[in-house]
């Protein structure tokens, strides 16, 4: 196959020798993706036709979500859904005139095959060109039309939004095994940490019950690794047993996130160890030697989706011992028939570990020992197995996310080795992928991409320094959320107030430049962004930050109004803008054992809508009065650490008795 990157020689070579251009775009990890090139462009047929009659394109949707975004849109405007691998007919042009997902090299399962769509779309291209032309023109006003932005008129958001959501929510809850919907089913942790917040709100014990729920059921299935911890992508059926074995960065960041956060929210340890758990898997295997975090793990290995993970009841006999194998095979449903196929078994939970002792007529702590060492006896075996294969990108928003869950980590369990992998990430990230006019590039795989970085690059990563900054007090990590924060506003900021487009403003244009808040497997970057202006307006005083943060609410608000479930981080943000939210000064000669008492007092609670900022006499630490009008160069010291606690608009005396803090933030 004679594959182009996308770029200027393969439009010119296509209008030069007058072909159509076959787009396809994929990700490394994914599936079917590879299905379709083993099946297809592998073949010599196909690679015949296309190489004969096409010019055919590939691009990475990791690399360039903004041409998968573009093009997503046309299959979903043809077929009614999306997917990868993504397959679209394009002109010299680039007008999109026919679009698919995966395509069988023949005729089977009722879909047609890859050689005859090839076949029939160059006779027309040859004998009725007209036909494409007007096809082309017809679906690139529809995508103009559907995905043009429309700001509010007139409709301010407020709680009766977040009202509207958690109605959704409850709807769509599956009150037996958790999540929402039926299968497939995705772990969308943004929407359980907006549950998280409307319980704190208006003390609804249903929305905690939904997240507790969920989360407990996922732990306990296939699709979270109990041999080597980690979530997989997705569950194909209701009770989270059968996963997509493919396991994404971004995944692991947001749900350590929402785990973290309803441990601080119910002190259940079990969430606590899930969290922990999923960072290790991230340590172990999605952690590279310079600091940043890669992509992703395949779900095939040796040829079979899933096969890594899986095990015959036989195979853990003999590994652990007729004993032991079976007390672990019937803790973890695993049986000779095979809950998977073919006598293959996912290991999963059904049962509590105290529960089933109390069964066995076992101590708690003795089955556990028992399943700790069983479980790294199996994961030293599987370690020899064949590995899946690991997409190696850097990206830059993805590491955004992880950065942002290790310094929230750090904070909520006070391991200092999160901190570490944060920073070094951090570091990683500003060393390879910033320039020193402050613009982003999208990834780094052995070297910088030669892309420029997205919306969500520039958002997600402000985040991460934004919890950075309350896991260390370090002024720099703020000053940087800063700087990054106004590249990002000069560069996607609509001169009209109204959100963000996902393009720069100097970005190569495709056939519309998009603004997206719908949060999907990931949150949006408006969504994010939104969130992170708020939070930067009340660390630092910037009113402008505070305007822009109402405008950006009332631009998209006619689109949230409508279908606010499907904005769900968004509406974490507005959560934030309407309160009651504290910001919270600490005063302190140092940073001594009385004020990181405080300050662990502080993270540990569930305070989702605080900001929290340090000063001390240290003269690196003084610089926050240069990015904060809370600070003044007069505060006064004393011999205590003194804890300024405003809540919406209004101040309490300081605080410097440790019980009186906790009493006070108990109440908020």
């Amino acid at each position: 196959m004679d594959w182009y990157p996308w770029g200027d020689e393969a439009f010119q070579k296509a209008k030069n020798e007058d072909k159509p251009i076959f787009l396809s775009i994929g990700y490394s990890t994914c599936h079917w993706c590879h299905v379709m090139a083993e099946e297809s462009f592998e073949d010599k047929e196909i690679a015949e036709i296309l190489n004969k009659n096409y010019i055919a394109i590939k691009v990475d949707r990791e690399e360039r979500p903004d041409i998968d975004q573009t093009y997503m849109a046309v299959c979903q405007f043809f077929t009614g859904k999306g997917g990868w691998p993504l397959s679209v007919f394009l002109t010299p042009e680039k007008k999109p005139f026919f679009a698919g997902t995966y395509f069988p090299k023949t005729n089977r399962w009722g879909m047609t095959g890859l050689v005859e769509i090839l076949n029939q779309i160059i006779l027309i291209w040859k004998n009725n060109r007209e036909e494409i032309q007007k096809s082309a023109g017809i679906i690139t006003e529809a995508i103009h039309k559907a995905f043009h932005f429309q700001p509010a008129i007139g409709r301010q958001l407020d709680e009766t939004t977040l009202v509207f959501a958690f109605e959704q929510l409850v709807n769509q809850f599956d009150y037996h095994w958790g999540g929402f919907l039926p299968a497939p089913k995705f772990p969308t942790p943004h929407q359980l940490t907006f549950l998280l917040r409307w319980f704190k709100r208006s003390k609804n014990p249903l929305a905690l019950k939904m997240v507790k729920k969920t989360l407990n059921q996922m732990s306990k299935g296939g699709i979270f690794d109990q041999i080597g911890f980690g979530f997989h992508r997705y569950s194909v059926d209701e009770n989270w047993l059968v996963p997509h074995f493919e396991k994404m960065l971004y995944d692991q960041a947001l749900l350590s996130i929402a785990y973290l956060e309803t441990f601080q929210l119910t002190q259940d340890i079990n969430f606590k160890n899930i969290s922990e758990e999923i960072f290790l898997y991230v340590f172990r295997e999605l952690t590279s030697p310079e600091g940043g975090f890669y992509s992703a793990e395949d779900a095939d290995s040796e040829g079979k989706e899933g096969r890594f993970y899986l095990w015959t009841f036989d195979e853990i006999i003999r590994i652990l011992g007729k004993e032991i194998g079976e007390l672990f095979c019937s803790f973890y449903n695993i049986t000779p028939q095979g809950n998977f196929e073919s006598g293959l078994n996912l290991p999963h939970k059904t049962i509590a570990t105290q529960t089933w002792a109390e069964q066995k007529k076992m101590s708690s702590q003795e089955f556990e020992e028992i399943l700790e060492q069983s479980r790294k006896t199996l994961f030293a075996v599987r370690e020899k197995r064949i590995h899946p294969f690991k997409d190696k990108k850097i990206l830059t928003s993805w590491n955004g996310l992880m950065i942002a869950a290790y310094a929230k980590g750090y904070q909520v369990l006070g391991d200092s080795k999160y901190l570490v992998a944060a920073q070094k990430a951090t570091q990683f990230i500003f060393e390879k992928l910033i320039s020193c006019n402050r613009r982003i590039l999208r990834y780094y795989h052995e070297k910088p991409g030669d892309y420029p970085g997205f919306l969500d690059d520039y958002a997600f990563l402000v985040w991460g320094l934004i919890e950075l900054y309350e896991a260390t007090f370090e002024i720099d990590y703020l000053e940087k959320a800063i700087i990054i924060n106004e590249t990002m506003i000069d560069l996607f900021g609509d001169e009209a107030g109204e959100g963000f487009f996902y393009t720069e403003k100097d970005n190569e244009t495709l056939l519309l430049r998009n603004k997206e808040v719908y949060d999907g497997a990931i949150p949006s970057g408006n969504s994010v962004a939104a969130m992170n202006i708020l939070r930067l307006s009340r660390m630092t005083g910037n009113t402008d930050l505070e305007k822009m943060g109402e405008r950006i609410f009332y631009a998209f608000s006619s689109q949230i109004v409508k279908h606010p479930i499907g904005s769900t981080y968004f509406l974490q943000a507005l959560d934030f803008a309407l309160g009651p939210f504290q910001r919270i000064v600490i005063v302190s000669e140092e940073k001594d054992e009385t004020t990181m008492e405080i300050i662990k007092l502080l993270q540990k609670k569930f305070l989702p809508n605080k900001v929290v900022l340090l000063q001390t006499r240290d003269w690196e630490e003084k610089q926050i009065q240069k990015v904060s009008s809370f600070i003044t160069s007069g505060i006064a010291f004393e011999p205590k650490p003194l804890v300024y606690i405003c809540d919406q608009f209004s101040c309490k005396k300081p605080i410097t008795d440790i019980k009186e803090l906790e009493r006070v933030i108990n109440e908020c």
